[in-house]
């Protein structure tokens, strides 16, 4: 099997290829390269070749002999999104199904996209399940029930979309990043010896390691097709619902010494438990490996031995909305998310 896997010099992208290439996959990579400054350690032993393009601009001829796509290069994070909605609709809504239909017309029979339980929103009855109404809060988040809306109506006997909403990922990275929320705590903890949280941290996010999200792509991409045609999974553990302030409390007993402190409510109305019975029940060898406390002590092990130092953790390529504002600032892309020309 030919796979195509956009966002390969990302934080998901740069574990899933050689993952893939491992299990003797032919891996065709896709990446504008926005993210390639921020690398934190060696971690990648097989390295796919890749195709430095953004999405929006990718052509039939690049899908020719693709059996299948893993598609997780958009713009990620709601403050990333929020920095141009325009621009994050017309990459991550229009860009996508552009890719959709350049896949389907070139014969690729199955198209695994990234979603993202944050199209939840704000849940306050129970654990919601992949048949509960979404309720979307930010442009990140209503770009991807758009692209599930427009992908479902594609499916037919020849091309079947999967659609992935993961769990808050965590874990370690190459390619790392310190914006979503565990990853962001233990980065304090190991620089600062300190978590101070400007809320109370009552919100529930379910999180899910990143490695476990690369398992969960595998299965679908090898799963008997009738299990995964125009099907929805919530990815990730039900065990693995936390509140904020649960994931900030195993962060500090894992960092040693760390003194930790909450604030008042929150500002932030995103708060959601979920369901992942479905994806657990149906799709076949998924099962989470990795919970919290696993995590944040992978992370303590890493930055040990990378002796990371307060100035890697504030840097900017490892936090998506510093980076993109960066590359906008220095005019390396335009307004409308291409790069410039190169310097002379």
């Amino acid at each position: 099997m030919k796979i195509l896997v956009t966002g390969t010099e990302g934080y998901l992208g740069s574990l899933l290829a050689p993952i893939l290439l491992k299990k003797g996959y032919e891996v065709l990579a896709v990446d504008t390269g926005f993210y390639k400054v921020g690398w934190l350690y060696n971690g990648t032993e097989l390295t796919a070749q890749t195709l430095n393009k953004d999405i929006r601009n990718l052509t039939s001829e690049d899908l020719q002999g693709i059996d299948a796509v893993v598609h997780m290069a958009e713009l990620s994070n709601d403050p990333a999104g929020q920095l141009s909605p325009n621009i994050t609709y017309d990459i991550n809504h229009k860009g996508s199904v552009h890719l959709a239909n350049l896949a389907k017309a070139s014969g690729v029979r199955r198209f695994v996209y990234m979603s993202s339980c944050s199209v939840y929103g704000l849940a306050t009855e129970g654990d919601v399940t992949e048949e509960s109404p979404v309720n979307p809060q930010t442009i990140y988040a209503i770009c991807k029930t758009l692209v599930e809306r427009d992908l479902q109506t594609m499916a037919d006997d020849n091309f079947s979309p999967t659609f992935m909403r993961n769990a808050t990922a965590f874990g370690a990275s190459p390619r790392m990043r310190f914006d979503i929320v565990l990853n962001n705590l233990s980065g304090y903890a190991w620089t600062t010896q300190e978590i101070k949280m400007s809320s109370d941290g009552t919100p529930w996010r379910p999180l899910v390691h990143a490695l476990d999200i690369c398992k969960a792509i595998v299965c679908a991409l090898e799963a008997p097709r009738d299990l995964i045609h125009n099907q929805i999974f919530n990815v990730g553990d039900t065990s693995f619902n936390y509140q904020v302030k649960d994931i900030a409390e195993i962060v500090a007993d894992v960092f040693k010494g760390c003194q930790l402190s909450f604030g008042d409510s929150s500002t932030d109305n995103r708060s959601y438990r979920v369901s992942f019975e479905k994806i657990n029940q149906l799709l076949p060898g998924f099962k989470c490996e990795w919970d919290a406390r696993r995590g944040a002590q992978q992370l303590f092990d890493v930055f040990t031995q990378i002796d990371m130092s307060e100035e890697t953790f504030f840097f900017r390529g490892f936090t998506r909305l510093k980076q993109l504002e960066y590359l906008i600032r220095t005019q390396q892309i335009n307004p409308d998310f291409f790069w410039t020309k190169k310097p002379s």
